[in-house]
């Protein structure tokens, strides 16, 4: 790749806030606040989640540079670890893929249903059938052949984007709706209570934050990379953290601590409160269409990792049949699709999927963060080109090994089957690799 084509300090800029800003921001702050006492605690773990996400996408940053291979994010595991842990996580991650998928179709089947049945209090169930209906429509969609353009993401990234900075406008005119950020310990809380508040609010802001781990894929394709790819990471994540600590902010601000609580469509009656209950709605819609654009997004995309998996013999061969007509992989997308419609099935609530998603993330991330150790150590990195090396090694990436651990550990003593359910999938395909070794031997 010629030095012209390669990415600058704007590109890779813009690639790292584009990765992370998703969905989550119109839905996680509630999980935050539900989980901590105070509102200096759910501030706090907004920061703390930048500061790890800072740590990652360094982290993630040199072992793309190190390691610059097409799918670099699941093809590390087989280079660094057993077979059997490179199988397990690949397809723990494709089922995470899964997880968030059907987690942010809820979040889009929250805010319509409010517009659609308006008068209905127990919508649970409203909900899950509205979220399946998005999937299958847009697998319906994907088995046509439909291609998402490049262009289409950009758009949906601005629209996102500009979400969040309409959400902002009420802190300049809006009143107040709840006492001072100040706040002190009561005698009645310990210092324990406080930590296990802050690692369960992790969970969800780790949700919110998460994508960056994808810088892995262009460490080769930044130009001047010692200098652009650490001033990227920096000015991206600070612009993400400066939009995510505002917008909860306008959220504090506007509904009030308590209010958000129990809010689950926040953006929406924010925008309500406001701007009237007509802007509440419209707001509702668009941010429906965004979680499909997203959804449609994910079904593309994941199927051909399944595909590229498949070729590296990750996955069975099957997963690479194509159909003659439209070149769509049609096994992959239905396995995909149908993984999602189970998981929404089967937990039902945004709340559940969370949990679920990030326990298994913790895993995939702390193992694949854990694999620079192995390239410094083999000395691994493209012969005559110029790498990225972070700074302050090795305590970045103990810092974001140590935090996802800590996270982990908060879902496991908050939601112990959830964990075990998770820990459950990763032995399953850990015996489904022996099994089929096995056979294949």
């Amino acid at each position: 790749m010629s030095k012209q084509t390669k990415l600058n300090l704007f590109d890779f800029t813009m690639i790292v806030v584009s990765l992370v800003i998703g969905m989550g921001i119109f839905r996680t702050p509630v999980n935050v606040a539900k989980a901590v006492p105070t509102p200096f605690i759910f501030f706090a773990a907004w920061l703390a989640g930048g500061v790890i996400a800072l740590c990652g996408a360094l982290t993630y940053a040199e072992i793309g540079s190190r390691l610059p291979v097409t799918g670099a994010y699941y093809k590390i595991f087989s280079y660094c670890y057993h077979p059997s842990i490179a199988f397990a996580v690949n397809c723990i991650i494709l089922i995470s893929n899964a997880a968030s998928l059907a987690g942010v179709a809820l979040i889009g089947a929250e805010y319509i249903t409010k517009v659609l049945f308006p008068a209905v209090t127990e919508s649970q169930t409203i909900e899950v059938v509205i979220a399946i209906i998005s999937i299958c429509i847009f697998y319906g969609v994907n088995l046509l052949g439909l291609k998402m353009s490049a262009k289409t993401q950009n758009v949906l990234t601005i629209i996102k984007i500009s979400m969040i900075l309409l959400l902002i406008v009420p802190l300049f005119f809006a009143p107040h709706a709840n006492l001072p950020l100040a706040d002190h310990l009561t005698v009645h809380t310990t210092l324990t209570e406080y930590l296990k508040a802050f690692g369960i609010g992790l969970v969800a802001v780790s949700f919110t934050y998460g994508g960056y781990q994808q810088t892995i894929n262009f460490g080769a394709e930044v130009k001047d990379a010692n200098k652009i790819i650490p001033r990227g990471i920096f000015i991206g994540i600070f612009i993400i953290i400066t939009l995510y600590l505002t917008i909860n902010y306008a959220y504090y601000r506007v509904i009030g601590f308590e209010n958000l609580k129990e809010g689950k469509n926040i953006a929406a009656i924010m925008a309500a409160h406001v701007f009237g209950d007509a802007a509440g709605r419209i707001l509702s819609v668009l941010l429906f269409l965004s979680v499909l654009a997203y959804v449609n997004v994910l079904l593309m995309s994941n199927p051909r990792v399944m595909f590229a998996m498949s070729e590296d013999g990750v996955l069975p061969g099957i997963f690479r049949k194509r159909n003659n007509q439209t070149d769509v992989l049609v096994i992959s997308l239905s396995v995909f699709a149908a993984a999602c419609v189970l998981i929404v099935f089967w937990a039902k609530q945004f709340d559940e999927i969370l949990s679920f998603t990030i326990f298994l993330d913790c895993m995939g991330m702390a193992l694949s963060a854990g694999s620079i150790f192995f390239l410094r150590k083999r000395k691994i990195q493209p012969p005559g080109q110029n790498i990225y090396t972070m700074k302050l090694y090795p305590l970045l990436p103990l810092v974001f090994i140590s935090a996802y651990t800590f996270v982990a550990i908060s879902i496991f003593v908050d939601k112990p089957w959830t964990a075990l359910a998770g820990l459950g999938v990763l032995s399953a395909f850990i015996i489904i690799y022996f099994v089929t070794k096995k056979n294949h031997d």
